[in-house]
């Protein structure tokens, strides 16, 4: 694995270019690209890649192990993929390795708005979750007591603040909740209004949110598509991560579909159909598990 003590922004050693960039740029003096499709591929933790029906991509969430070296989340390093725009909700290590994909613009902690070729992107500012007391380890109390790092609202420290993602591609909008917290106040809710998929953390030991918090949050987005996320994966996370499969939740929800790839393509009429229904992609993800195993072991 990477030494993640020296890491920064490795953008000068990235073979790739912007090319693609540019002929989407040239593009701008036309309507944008239009299409009614989108691949919503998932890569574990929290990290999505979005392709849009121009070709774009982004990616939200790339994962890493901490950085302080003493005990990891993940089995193996993210893998080495390209894409035109990489995002991330906030700066915890299982939310920001935006450095370890070659990406041509970086929007970490984006706040205020992007636009580009067939996407328009939202950054609202919001907090991280503090209140962990429905989770089996209290770790928000634990940080508190254990560490200096300040928690709790409005003094937080950085790694607890949390930028709601919405994301309007093929006339859809998407929201990434990051680690957000589930009580955000009337005037972020005002903002993020309704939405078609919300990719919201769930997972089987509640660990941002609990199933009563999650359950709330996508009635009160009336969202038309919950896809969990932030959940553990037997040969993607460790034990020590503690974070367990979504299953128990996704079973208790009506009707709800398990995705049989890594990625799953989505087009405008089938999500605008469906009211509350959960997509979840379980143990599979966009990537060779074994392919990244090896390269991260350096075989």
């Amino acid at each position: 694995m990477k030494d993640r003590t020296t890491e920064g922004l490795w953008a000068w050693r990235q073979p790739e270019n912007h090319n693609h960039m540019i002929g989407l740029q040239e593009q701008t003096g036309d309507a944008p690209p239009s299409g009614d499709c989108i691949e919503l591929s998932y890569f574990g933790g929290s990290a999505f890649r979005i392709t849009a029906p121009s070709g774009l991509t982004l990616l939200l969430d790339p994962w890493r192990n901490p950085p302080w070296g003493t005990w990891d989340w993940y089995l193996y390093d993210f893998p080495a993929i390209a894409v035109d725009v990489v995002l991330s909700t906030h700066a915890h290590f299982d939310h920001d390795g935006v450095h370890q994909v070659s990406a041509h613009t970086i929007l970490d902690r984006l706040i205020g708005t992007y636009a580009f070729a067939d996407v328009r992107i939202t950054g609202i500012a919001d907090k991280h979750v503090s209140d962990s007391t429905h989770n089996a380890y209290d770790w928000a109390e634990m940080t508190r007591r254990l560490t200096n790092v300040r928690t709790t609202p409005p003094d937080n420290w950085r790694s607890f603040d949390n930028c709601l993602l919405v994301v309007e591609v093929a006339g859809l909008r998407i929201l990434h909740w990051g680690d957000n917290r589930p009580n955000p106040p009337d005037a972020v809710w005002e903002q993020l209004g309704k939405v078609d998929i919300v990719l919201l953390p769930v997972d089987g030991s509640q660990h941002v949110l609990s199933y009563v918090q999650a359950d709330a949050i996508a009635a009160r987005l009336e969202a038309r598509l919950i896809v969990p996320h932030h959940y553990g994966i037997w040969d993607v996370t460790t034990r020590a991560s503690t974070l367990l499969p979504p299953d128990e939740w996704v079973k208790g929800r009506a009707d709800s579909m398990w995705a049989e790839s890594g990625s799953y393509q989505l087009d405008n009429a089938f999500v605008k159909q469906q009211r509350n229904r959960v997509l979840c992609f379980g143990g599979h993800v966009a990537f060779d598990k074994t392919d990244v195993r090896s390269k991260s072991k350096g075989t």
